[in-house]
């Protein structure tokens, strides 16, 4: 039997519980449960299905011990029945509903959606994103003949979703034919579970095993959700064996993220991009892109200020740009270096920052790569030295505002010779986990 204190301790977690999660994740996982029955030593709670259950567990474990009664062991007292099948009476309402219906619903829940602003001519090229930039060009012009699938990933605010969104720009406008779809992982985990409980999986899996592009944004998300990720992976095999053009984005390459071998290796099989941090340059040309946007004037000058001291990523850069303008347009101030270190003050990076000399940046690379400074200056031309010398160019180009031609007689070398070498370092890095490690070590080591 029910009493008024038990739905009420219930009551009270839904409302802790619904300040800490999404509106779309509450409405999806929470607020379909319901108190069955409950008592001092143990509550029922009633689920629609198990994906909602288990959603409960492993987000609010510890949380509902604060709410519900508790075992012995420490675990919630909480026993979990599934809900019945809807009666016939129930059914016949929706048999009952207009023709209509059907076609009014289903284009909110499975529209396309892309941000407006996230297309190929307004996204900024750099020696860090070039590749991934043409590979998602080609995808684009030509799905599923190209790279199949095309995995991007590559750390916050670099640029993925703005890539994926492009090529559903792209494809839209010149395959206007196929079908696509760009979603995130947890809009396609909302899906899978809004079909369970609408008893419509059949229909959600019929739709997205017949587009002709899918667009999924943070697989990473996928990880520890087996039953999600077994749907997933039916429906990737599905439209790969259909020579269907899939594009994935992730925090993480394949071989590091906690997925089943299965779906590793499917990911592995086409390929696998990474999106670099961007160089100096390129986060000008960012700055002044997002400024021009705003209709802000940016002195070249102080575009370098800020590129020098937020380099993390592109959003950071953009945040900048944003406060900049509101504090220009609401107090009608000109930009000036002073106020940039007065409303950029918690974003700049290690203010007031060491400069980095080309000393800095040897001794770094030489403590990372275990060689001495001497060599890294010299001659000799073993593979692990020569390796060392390169990144140490490549870091040189990256992380101080000189010319090739100042570099390259530094080094000893000519200009071409810095290019070439920093050019090895970002295919190199592309391929090699390790060596992306110890790059950035170096750098960590050299803005301590």
């Amino acid at each position: 039997m029910l009493t008024h204190s038990d739905c009420e301790s219930w009551t009270q977690f839904l409302e802790f519980a619904k300040q800490r999660c999404s509106p779309t994740a509450f409405e999806n996982w929470l607020a379909p449960i319901r108190v069955s029955e409950a008592s001092a030593e143990e509550i029922v709670l009633e689920v629609p299905n198990i994906f909602v259950q288990e959603y409960l567990l492993d987000n609010y474990k510890q949380d509902l011990c604060s709410f519900l009664p508790v075992k012995p062991n420490g675990d919630p007292a909480v026993k979990f029945v599934l809900k019945e099948p809807s009666k016939p009476q129930a059914q016949s309402v929706v048999i009952q509903a207009p023709a209509a219906a059907p076609i009014s619903e289903e284009p909110p829940l499975y529209e396309l959606k892309l941000n407006t602003l996230y297309k190929f001519d307004s996204f900024i090229e750099g020696p860090s994103n070039q590749f991934v930039k043409s590979a998602a060009i080609g995808v684009a012009t030509r799905p599923g003949r190209s790279y199949n699938p095309l995995f991007i990933h590559g750390g916050v605010g670099l640029g993925k979703t703005h890539l994926l969104h492009g090529i559903g720009h792209y494809t839209r406008e010149n395959h206007r034919k196929m079908r696509v779809q760009c979603i995130t992982t947890e809009g396609f985990i909302n899906d899978l579970v809004d079909s369970l409980r609408n008893k419509s999986v059949d229909q959600m899996k019929r739709f997205y095993r017949s587009l002709d592009i899918l667009l999924v944004d943070d697989i990473q998300f996928l990880q520890n959700r087996l039953n999600f990720e077994e749907e997933f992976c039916n429906t990737f095999e599905s439209l790969i064996n259909q020579n269907k053009q899939i594009v994935i984005t992730s925090d993480k390459p394949p071989a590091q993220l906690k997925l089943s071998e299965r779906i590793v290796a499917r990911m592995e099989w086409g390929l696998v991009a990474n999106i670099g941090v961007p160089d100096l340059e390129t986060r000008v040309a960012i700055l002044q892109h997002k400024a021009e946007q705003k209709g802000l004037r940016l002195p070249h000058k102080i575009a370098f200020f800020i590129a020098e001291h937020i380099y993390s990523n592109v959003r950071q850069l953009e945040g900048a740009i944003n406060r900049l303008s509101a504090h220009c347009r609401l107090l009608n101030l000109e930009i000036t270096e002073e106020l940039v270190e007065r409303v950029l003050r918690e974003m700049l990076q290690h203010v007031p920052r060491q400069k980095i000399s080309i000393e800095h940046i040897l001794k770094a690379v030489a403590a990372v790569f275990q060689v001495r400074v001497s060599d890294l200056k010299g001659t000799t031309r073993t593979k692990e030295i020569a390796l060392a010398r390169q990144v140490a160019m490549f870091l040189a180009k990256e992380m101080l505002s000189e010319s090739l031609m100042m570099l390259g007689a530094y080094f000893g070398k000519t200009h071409s010779t810095i290019l070439h070498a920093c050019k090895n370092v970002e295919k190199l890095a592309a391929e090699n986990e390790m060596l992306r490690r110890q790059i950035q070590m170096v750098r960590q080591n050299i803005e301590v």
